[in-house]
């Protein structure tokens, strides 16, 4: 499955568009991982723990946009967006949406 944050996709044309595909998670921070990262937060420097948490939520959120696109039949997600919000303290949400489509 094509997944592109463009309107189309180079060399392919589409037939048509299904609708909106769309996935999303929820992560919570954990207590052992506040406290170190509240620690590497003084001296300075990445906060790698967060950075890993939070590239684990954009893949998952991508794999059920990718899911839910397949479920309704589509060839490729078009147009692709990412956010993510924080939902209660210390947890976040993260959704990607794009229209999915079928290719000629």
């Amino acid at each position: 499955m094509e997944i592109v944050t463009t309107e189309t996709i180079p060399d392919e044309e589409i037939e048509e568009a299904l609708g909106i595909a769309r996935g999303n998670t929820v992560k919570a921070r954990n207590v052992g991982r506040d406290i170190t990262q509240s620690i590497r937060n003084i001296t300075g420097g990445e906060l790698k723990a967060y950075s890993e948490l939070l590239t684990d939520a954009r893949d998952e959120a991508i794999a059920r946009m990718t899911d839910d696109a397949e479920a309704m039949g589509a060839d490729a997600v078009v147009n692709v967006r990412m956010e993510s919000s924080e939902i209660a303290g210390g947890s976040s949400e993260v959704i990607a949406y794009g229209t999915a489509v079928t290719l000629q």
